[in-house]
């Protein structure tokens, strides 16, 4: 949902640093299909009923993949490597903690979230966590509105997108970019 937010708040930043929303649509992407393909295989992770629980880890780092598949076929977009490089460390982490996102008790005791929540959760406080710093130490506080827990990935992500988004749409605030042609 922070995401989401960020997204939001990227693209209504566009207009008021000079940039114009309509590139979006002149944008050209390839293999849309592995972004909706990621994200089914996240949802399948978390929502799916009657889904094994160790097939659930499984569903979560291929949807990373997934999301690689569309990262590398658009490389060239504005913001794409910020992207992945995010996304990576975040596979990193999940990777190295058997599926699942380390999140910090601490980070998610003051976002105000439940340390340990029944089935499968794709960011949950790990016993000895490996490569902790990767994980959810991040946090937006409880009192606060999106209150949750992410990553450096996660920011790198957010970070990627709002560049991406002022740089194809013509923003003050980045260099002009000319897409490549077809």
């Amino acid at each position: 949902m922070v995401l989401v937010a960020v997204v939001v708040l990227a693209a209504l930043t566009v207009p008021l640093a000079g940039g114009r929303l309509g590139a979006l649509v002149e944008l050209r992407l390839r293999h849309g299909w592995a972004i909706f393909a990621a994200l089914a295989l996240q949802v399948a992770a978390l929502d799916l009923p009657g889904l094994p629980e160790g097939l659930r880890p499984v569903l979560m780092v291929a949807s990373y993949l997934a999301g690689a598949v569309f990262l590398v076929a658009n490389r060239r977009v504005p913001g794409m490597a910020v992207v992945a490089a995010g996304g990576a460390l975040n596979l990193v982490a999940i990777l190295a903690n058997g599926g699942v996102m380390p999140a910090s008790p601490s980070a998610l005791a003051a976002a105000g979230l439940p340390l340990d929540e029944p089935g499968f959760q794709n960011s949950a406080a790990v016993a000895d966590a490996r490569l902790a710093f990767l994980g959810d130490v991040l946090y937006i506080p409880a009192s606060w509105p999106f209150s949750n827990v992410f990553s450096v990935g996660d920011v790198l992500i957010a970070l990627g997108i709002a560049w991406g988004l002022h740089r194809v749409c013509g923003s003050r605030l980045t260099p002009p970019w000319t897409a490549p042609s077809p």
